[in-house]
């Protein structure tokens, strides 16, 4: 069997994820129904000029268990606003997901994922299962896999914010099709298998001041 070469991209240009101005959130639109025919024409003009970050199409996709740990371990309070804006910076937002797995009793999550959904967030939710240790899981891998899988035909980048190794197979074959894949995570809450086969890998601490919630003053 003859092994094809992996497609490179310019990692150089792209190795660190450098903070961009804030974005008005009107420019943070979110496309309801993408269309095959344009996203396969903006990403022909991307090609013919790469640098064109206002014609590029990304889609971002969070793991909320995975993120809501690394900000605990770094004691950091997301402001999911800031977040929205510094993942997307001038390029064009095709959807935003955050996976969760949720308890319909606890009505301060369903406050916080109803502000999210309002937010330019869709909210992909499975209900937590207790384990016989009396921990509660949902595991939405496979969600976060098929949607990126489905969400590749029409992007030019796709921002994945989990440190999960096993997302790692899904990002290799969509870099293999030629979509730029970025992770973002923390570091030392980070399988090696995951930034291996990403294109670009930017380590959460290091944005941390740029996603911070403003203290309001007293």
């Amino acid at each position: 069997m003859e092994l094809l070469p992996r497609p490179q991209h310019n990692n150089q240009r792209r190795l660190k994820l450098e903070p961009e101005p804030l974005l008005n959130m009107t420019q943070l639109s979110v496309f309801e129904k993408p269309d095959i025919a344009s996203a396969k024409l903006v990403r022909s003009c991307d090609q013919n000029n790469p640098d064109n970050k206002l014609h590029q199409r990304i889609a971002i996709f969070i793991d909320g268990a995975n993120l809501f740990y690394s900000a605990m371990h770094l004691n950091l309070e997301i402001d999911y606003t800031k977040l929205l804006r510094y993942l997307t910076k001038k390029r064009q937002l095709l959807r935003a997901y955050f996976y969760t797995g949720v308890d319909y009793t606890n009505d301060k999550q369903q406050g916080f994922l109803m502000w999210m959904s309002r937010n330019g967030y869709r909210v992909v939710s499975k209900e937590l299962i207790v384990l016989p240790n009396g921990s509660k899981k949902a595991d939405l891998d496979v969600e976060i896999a098929v949607d990126m899988m489905t969400l590749a035909r029409y992007c030019d980048t796709l921002v994945l914010l989990s440190g999960d190794g096993d997302l790692a197979y899904a990002v290799d074959n969509i870099t293999y099709r030629g979509v730029k894949v970025e992770v973002v995570s923390l570091g030392c809450m980070t399988n090696e298998s995951l930034i291996r086969v990403a294109d670009s890998y930017t380590d959460l601490e290091l944005i941390k001041q740029d996603i911070q919630k403003k203290v309001s003053a007293q």
